[in-house]
């Protein structure tokens, strides 16, 4: 399982360099944006994850094509490259992208935002054990275990390819400080617990990240360039 750390804050001529590999449909997409930051930073993403991805396929990075699931999972359509499975989160200035065969993936990065951290929207999207275990903490901890929680959960259900309809409240993932990464429980797949392996990911200061993959998995951790190729 190889998981990439891909740069968002870049120069002029390396958005440049990014976007030449996009289609003329990502292009109007990126457009649309009404931010310029986020113009920049969606870009950034989808011409990494172009090129990184011609790496493991031998596809140009502006031949890949793509397709959604039903709850709009990316996934390559390339007959070629039936098996490689890769999943995409990006949040502030930093994108990871995670890549294996033949399993299941999800990745999520979040930038670790205190205003958003209450109580109460723990309250509003978590499960009722995920609550009390959060509060059971110091104030002074609850923010950096509020979001290894958020993106725990998020991993878990890009892997799974179901997004939020499955309900954020619906499963129950570990959070206290210390305790490993962890899904505990799930109300609608009773081998869920046995089945999903959750990690926990450092993206940076600042961020917090995690990854949910099918199965037993050696992780390997990368930092993308332009000229980057999996080793």
């Amino acid at each position: 399982m190889h998981v990439w750390r891909i740069a968002l804050a870049i120069s002029d001529a390396e958005l440049n360099r990014r976007a030449r590999v996009l289609t003329s449909e990502e292009l109007a997409r990126a457009a649309r944006f009404h931010f310029e930051r986020d113009r920049r930073r969606w870009i950034a993403t989808r011409g990494a994850v172009r090129a990184l991805l011609a790496g493991y396929t031998g596809v140009p990075a502006d031949s890949l094509r793509f397709r959604l699931g039903p709850h709009g999972k990316p996934s390559l359509e390339a007959p070629d490259v039936t098996g490689l499975e890769f999943n995409v989160s990006h949040s502030g200035e930093l994108a990871l992208c995670a890549v294996s065969r033949g399993r299941a993936v999800g990745v999520d990065v979040e930038v670790i935002r205190p205003e958003f951290a209450t109580l109460s929207m723990a309250r509003r999207f978590f499960a009722p054990a995920e609550v009390a275990s959060l509060e059971s903490i110091p104030p002074s901890e609850q923010t950096q275990a509020f979001f290894a929680c958020w993106s725990r959960k998020e991993a878990y259900m890009k892997a799974r390819g179901t997004g939020i309809t499955l309900g954020l409240d619906r499963f129950e993932v570990s959070l206290l400080p210390g305790s490993p990464a962890s899904l505990l429980a799930t109300h609608d797949e009773p081998d869920a617990v046995e089945r999903w392996l959750l990690m926990a990911l450092a993206p940076g200061d600042g961020y917090a990240g995690a990854l949910v993959t099918d199965g037993p998995a050696r992780l390997e951790c990368w930092q993308w360039a332009s000229a980057a190729t999996p080793a």
